[in-house]
C-alpha cells in the first residue's frame, strides 16, 4: 500500500475513538501472521538447497553410467573383429575348395553340352544332306537352345567353328527347302503321293529357321502363283476394263482348287491371306494402268460394272479374312431420310440408332487395343476395303455426270406430272414431286455409297445440291406473278396478283413442300457426313440449298398475302363509293365489310388447315400489317363524311377489327391468338383514332388530333378538315392555329420540362375515351419499333427468320440482291 491507502485502511478499521481499544489485538494478529510467513520462507529456502545438491549427485551418476556403457561397446566391437578374423582364417581353405568345385562343375557341364552340340551339329548335317526335314526341325531347335548356352564363349575358336558350321547347315537346309517348294504348283504333287507330306515337313524346318526365311518362302510362293496371272491379264485380250470380273474369278477359282494342297502350310502362315494381298496390289496396278491409258472415256455401264465387281470382291475378302473396319450397312439409315413417323416409332428409331453407335464405339475401342499387331495377320489392321476400288476414284466423273443427268430428267418428269394438289386429309400436305425427288436422291446415294465413300460421293453430293436448287427454282416459278399494295412496295414485286382458291392451295402446298425440302436436305447432309470419308465430312453442307427453300417459303407467303390483298380491291373501292356525306343515321355494318368477311371466311379455314402454325402466324401478321394501314389510307380516299357517316365508318372499323380478331378461331389455330390480337388492335387503333378526330367538334378538332396523333402532319390535318366538310375559308383559320402550336404538344425547353409537371391534355369531346387519349401519346419511335417487331414475327425456322428480317430492312432500297430476287 502507498501512504494514502494505509491511512484510508487505518481510518476504515478505526473510524471512532471507541474503536481504538481493538488496536492491541490487531497488532498481535499481524505479528503472528508475519511469524508464519517467515517460517514458510525459511522452509522453502532449506528445501531448495537440498534439491540442488541432489540434482548434482544424480547428474554425476548419469555421467559415470554413460562412460561405462561406451567402454563396454568398444570392448564388444574389438571382440567382434577378433572373431571375424578367426572365422576367415578357419574358412580360407574351405572357400578355395568351394570355388574349385564350382569351376569343375561348370567345366563338366560345358564340356557335356559341347559334346552334345558337336554331336547334334553332326546329326543335323546328316539330316540336312538326306532332307529329313521333320527330324531336322526338332534337331535344329535343340541345337539352337544349346548354342544359346555358349553365347558367353563366342570368341572361343571351337565355338566359332561350330557356329559357322551350323550357319552352313542352315543355308543348306534353306536351299533344299526352296528347291523342294519350287515343285509346288507344277503338277508333281498329284504324281508323287509323298510330296505334300514332304513339303509339310519342310514347313517345320522353315519355322525352326529365322522368321525372315518364312517371309521369303511365302513371298516366293505368292509371286510364283501370280506369275501366270500377270501373264494372262497383261495380254491385249484380257487387259480391258470389261474383263475385270474375270480377274476376281481367276483368284477365287485358284484358291478353291488349291485349298486342299495349301493345307501343307501352317495356319499361322496365313498363305491365302498373304496371296490375296499381293493379288490386290498387282490388280490395282494393272487396273489403274488400264484406266490411265484409255484413249476414250469408258462407258459408264462398263466402268460401274468393273467397280461393282471390285467392291463386291473386296467385301468377300473382308468377310473371309476380317479387318479392322466394321461392316456397316447404311441402306436403312438412308431410307430414314425424310420419313414421317409417330412418336413411338421415333423413340424406337432413336434407341436403335444409339445402340448402333454404342456398338461401333466398342468395336473401335477394341481395334485401338490391337493397333500394334502385325499387318500380315488377318484382322490385325489390314483393310481390304478400297485396296483396288480406290483407283477408280479419279475416273468416275462420267458416273456423276450420268447421275446428275438422270436426276435432272426425273425432276423434269415429276414436275410435269405434278398435279399441284393433294387429297384432303393427307398426312403431310407435301407435293408428290418433293417426296419423289428425295426418293430418287436416296436411291442415287445408296448406289454411290456402295461404290465409293470418298471424292465420288462428295461430287455426287454437289450434284444433289444442284438438283435441289433446280427444284427450288421450279417451285419459285410456279408461284403467281405480279402484286400490289404495301407488301408489294416492301418486296419490290410490281403489279397485281389475282389468285383463285386453287392457287391459294397450291401456294400452301409449295410452302409445305419447301419446308419439307429444307428439313430433309439437312437430314441428307447429316447422313452423307456420316457415310463419307472423315476428310470430306467437314465440307458437307446444305445451308445454301436450305436458304433457297427459305426464299421460296418467304416469296410464297408474301404472294399469298398479296393475293388476298388483291381480292380486297373491289371492297375497298366500294368503301369509297358509299355516300358518307349524305348518311343521316347509323345502321348495320356496311356491305364492303360483309364482302371482306366473305373473302376471309372462304380463304382462312383452308389456309389454316394447310399451313403450319408458324407460317400461318407469319401470314396473319403480314395480312394485318397490310390491311390495317390500307384501311386507314382508304378513309382519306372517301369524300365528305357527315357525323352519321363517320359514326357508321367507326362502326365498320370496329366490325373489321372483330373480323380480323376472329381469324385464328376461324382457322382453328389459337396457339398464337393472344399476340396476334394485340397486333391487330394496334394496327386498327389508328383508323379508330382518325374517325374519332373527325367526330370531334370543330373548336377542339386540332387539340384532339394533336392528342391522338402526336406525329401528325399539317397536310393530313387539312385532309381531315376536308372530310369534315369545312369550307376553305373555315379551314384556313383552324390551320393557322394548328400550325402556330405545331402538330404535337410543345415544351419550352429541357430544363423547363424537368422543373415543371407533365401537362394535362385538354378535356376531350364526347366519344373520345381516355384509353384513346393514352394511345395517342405513344412516341413515334416506339410505334415504329413495335410495328417492325410485329412485321418480323412468325419467322421461326432456320434461315427463314433471317431472310424475312433482310426483306423488311430492304423495303426502302431501290436496288440490291433482295430486290432483284423478288423482281426475278
Amino acid at each position: 500500500m502507498d501512504k494514502s491507502s494505509a491511512l484510508e485502511y487505518i481510518n476504515q478499521m478505526f473510524p471512532t475513538e471507541a474503536s481504538l481499544s481493538g488496536v492491541e489485538p490487531l497488532m498481535q494478529k499481524i505479528h503472528g501472521e508475519i511469524r508464519r510467513v517467515d517460517a514458510s520462507i525459511l522452509s522453502a529456502v532449506r528445501q531448495q538447497s537440498n534439491s540442488g545438491t541432489k540434482a548434482k549427485e544424480d547428474l554425476a551418476d548419469a555421467t559415470r553410467a554413460v562412460e561405462e556403457l561406451s567402454y563396454k561397446i568398444q570392448e564388444i566391437k574389438s571382440k567382434a573383429e577378433q572373431s571375424e578374423a578367426m572365422v576367415q582364417e578357419i574358412c580360407r581353405d574351405i572357400k578355395k575348395l568351394d570355388f574349385a568345385k564350382k569351376n569343375i562343375t561348370t567345366t563338366i557341364t560345358a564340356l557335356h553340352r559341347l559334346t552334345m552340340l558337336v554331336s547334334a551339329v553332326e546329326q543335323l548335317q546328316v539330316m540336312a544332306s538326306k532332307r529329313q526335314y521333320k527330324e531336322a526341325a526338332a534337331q535344329l531347335e535343340a541345337v539352337s537352345q544349346l548354342c544359346n548356352h555358349f553365347e558367353a564363349y563366342r570368341d572361343v575358336p571351337k565355338i566359332t567353328e561350330l557356329r559357322q558350321k551350323l550357319n552352313n547347315i542352315k543355308q543348306i537346309l534353306k536351299s533344299h527347302v526352296f528347291s523342294d517348294f519350287s515343285s509346288l504348283g507344277t503338277g508333281k504333287e498329284t504324281e508323287e503321293t509323298n510330296l505334300l507330306q514332304h513339303l509339310s515337313d519342310c514347313c517345320l524346318v522353315v519355322d525352326a529357321l529365322e522368321s525372315s526365311v518364312r517371309e521369303e518362302v511365302v513371298n516366293n510362293f505368292c509371286s510364283r502363283e501370280l506369275t501366270s496371272y500377270e501373264q494372262i491379264f497383261e495380254g491385249a485380250e484380257l487387259a480391258r476394263l470389261d474383263k475385270t470380273e474375270r480377274r476376281y474369278a481367276w483368284i477365287k477359282r485358284r484358291i478353291r482348287t488349291n485349298e486342299e494342297i495349301w493345307k501343307i502350310f501352317p495356319a499361322s502362315w496365313h498363305v491365302p491371306y498373304r496371296l490375296c494381298i499381293q493379288f490386290c496390289k498387282k490388280t490395282r496396278k494393272q487396273v489403274e494402268s488400264i484406266l490411265v491409258n484409255m484413249k476414250e472415256k469408258p462407258e459408264v455401264a462398263t466402268l460401274l460394272q468393273a467397280l461393282q465387281s471390285t467392291v463386291e470382291f473386296e467385301k468377300e475378302l473382308e468377310n473371309k479374312f476380317g479387318g479392322d473396319v466394321p461392316n456397316r450397312d447404311v441402306g436403312d439409315d438412308i431410307e430414314e431420310i425424310g420419313t414421317w413417323e409417330n412418336s413411338s416409332q421415333n423413340v424406337s428409331k432413336i434407341r436403335k440408332k444409339y445402340e448402333k453407335k454404342f456398338a461401333a464405339g466398342q468395336e473401335s475401342g477394341e481395334n485401338e487395343t490391337t493397333g500394334n499387331k502385325d499387318l500380315s495377320v488377318p484382322g490385325a489392321g489390314f483393310n481390304f476395303r478400297g485396296i483396288i476400288s480406290s483407283c477408280f476414284e479419279p475416273h468416275l466423273t462420267p458416273y456423276t455426270e450420268l447421275e446428275e443427268k438422270t436426276l435432272m430428267e426425273h425432276l423434269e418428269k415429276v414436275v410435269q406430272e405434278e398435279t399441284w394438289d393433294i387429297e384432303y386429309g393427307s398426312q403431310n400436305n407435301v407435293l408428290h414431286s418433293s417426296t419423289q425427288l428425295f426418293t430418287d436422291i436416296k436411291k442415287s446415294l445408296k448406289r454411290c455409297s456402295v461404290l465409293s465413300k470418298n471424292q465420288t460421293l462428295f461430287n455426287l453430293f454437289k450434284v444433289f445440291q444442284r438438283v435441289l436448287k433446280a427444284y427450288a427454282t421450279k417451285l419459285f416459278l410456279k408461284l403467281p406473278k405480279g402484286g400490289s399494295g404495301i407488301v408489294a412496295a416492301a418486296t419490290g414485286m410490281d403489279g397485281q396478283i389475282k389468285v383463285s382458291d386453287k392457287d391459294e392451295r397450291v401456294i400452301c402446298h409449295i410452302v409445305n413442300s419447301s419446308e419439307y425440302c429444307h428439313k430433309t436436305s439437312g437430314e441428307l447432309a447429316e447422313k452423307v457426313s456420316e457415310i463419307i470419308d472423315p476428310h470430306y465430312a467437314d465440307v458437307v453442307d446444305m445451308s445454301e440449298v436450305q436458304d433457297e427453300f427459305s426464299a421460296v417459303i418467304t416469296r410464297s407467303l408474301v404472294t399469298l398475302v398479296l393475293g388476298i390483298e388483291t381480292k380486297f380491291d373491289t371492297e375497298m373501292a366500294a368503301m369509297t363509293r358509299v355516300p358518307w356525306g349524305t348518311l343521316d343515321s347509323v345502321g348495320d355494318q356496311s356491305g364492303y365489310v360483309n364482302g371482306i368477311n366473305t373473302i376471309l371466311s372462304g380463304s382462312i379455314p383452308v389456309l389454316g388447315n394447310l399451313l403450319t402454325p408458324v407460317y400461318f402466324q407469319f401470314f396473319l401478321d403480314k395480312l394485318a400489317s397490310s390491311l390495317g394501314p390500307r384501311f386507314y389510307a382508304n378513309i382519306f380516299r372517301c369524300k365528305q363524311l357527315s357525323e352519321a357517316g363517320a359514326q357508321q365508318m367507326l362502326l365498320d372499323t370496329q366490325a373489321m377489327k372483330t373480323i380480323l380478331l376472329e381469324i385464328p378461331s376461324l382457322a382453328r389455330q389459337t396457339s398464337t391468338a393472344a399476340s396476334y390480337s394485340k397486333f391487330v388492335s394496334r394496327e386498327m387503333s389508328r383508323a379508330e383514332a382518325l374517325l374519332k378526330v373527325i367526330l370531334s367538334p370543330i373548336d377542339s378538332v386540332a387539340d384532339t388530333y394533336r392528342a391522338l396523333f402526336p406525329e401528325g402532319t399539317p397536310m393530313e390535318f387539312q385532309r381531315i378538315l376536308e372530310l369534315k366538310g369545312l369550307k376553305k375559308a373555315d379551314q384556313q383559320s383552324i390551320l393557322d392555329d394548328f400550325n402556330k402550336l405545331g402538330p404535337g404538344f410543345t415544351q419550352p425547353s429541357v430544363s423547363a420540362a424537368l422543373s415543371q409537371p407533365v401537362p394535362t391534355p385538354p378535356a376531350l369531346p364526347l366519344g373520345i375515351t381516355n384509353s384513346a387519349t393514352a394511345a395517342g401519346f405513344i412516341a413515334n419511335s416506339e410505334d415504329v419499333l413495335t410495328r417492325a417487331a410485329a412485321l418480323g414475327r412468325g419467322a421461326a425456322t432456320t434461315g427463314f427468320k433471317k431472310f424475312i428480317a433482310l426483306t423488311e430492312a430492304a423495303k426502302d432500297r431501290k436496288d440490291g440482291p433482295l430486290r432483284r430476287l423478288f423482281n426475278a
